[in-house]
């Protein structure tokens, strides 16, 4: 049985990486897909972990060739998800998480349209602005940068099936869980997950 394939997409400064790396602490039945970058790693961030770290003609080479289940160029830097990468973890029948932009949740959905997708929003934009501000790793320039393109971002909420507003954490972190879990219990999964019980009760 294919595990399911969750895209998480949000603005930058929303919360998503925090609240995908909260989710991930609480359930060990679902993993994240690890994306292939060509920016720079920043301090902290482990090769093969956090991203893996490729040059642009690396990065060139593997998208010629195909390799990549969506790409695309955010802050003049290029992201990748592997298909094969992606693909093996779902075909053993783990969830697999995306932590993407609306650009390669668009690709997704066009190259494996069974997927679960979901945007969060932060709950305003001064909030938006401070918590940029927050991370304490952009100038005024970059942060100004990010926040006009945030609006283009949060424009594409529309495209997504779930919208998820990250203002209290727990709160939102508890309703990504809950939508993770609703989709684990659908009529059609569980048919399957469930089919030896399903045939001694109905004997």
């Amino acid at each position: 049985m294919l595990g399911n394939l969750f895209i998480v997409a949000a603005p930058s400064g929303a919360g998503k990486t925090s609240l995908v790396n909260a989710l991930l602490e609480k359930q060990n039945d679902i993993v994240l897909s690890v994306s292939h970058t060509t920016r720079a790693a920043r301090e902290g961030e482990v090769d093969g972990k956090d991203y893996f770290f490729v040059s642009q003609e690396q990065f060139s080479s593997m998208r010629g060739e195909g390799a990549f289940l969506e790409s695309a160029t955010v802050f003049d830097n290029s992201y990748g998800t592997s298909s094969e990468a992606v693909f093996s973890q779902l075909r053993s029948g783990k969830d697999v998480i995306l932590e993407i932009d609306w650009q390669g949740a668009e690709q997704v959905r066009k190259n494996f349209p069974e997927n679960i997708s979901i945007f969060i929003l932060p709950p305003s934009k001064d909030t938006l602005e401070q918590r940029l501000k927050g991370r304490g790793q952009d100038n005024d320039e970059v942060i100004a940068r990010r926040m006009r393109d945030a609006e283009n971002e949060m424009s594409h909420y529309v495209e997504f099936e779930y919208l998820i507003v990250n203002d209290d954490f727990d709160e939102a972190l508890n309703n990504l869980m809950a939508i993770i879990s609703a989709k684990r219990h659908t009529l059609a999964i569980q048919t399957q997950a469930q089919a030896r019980l399903l045939e001694e009760l109905l004997a």
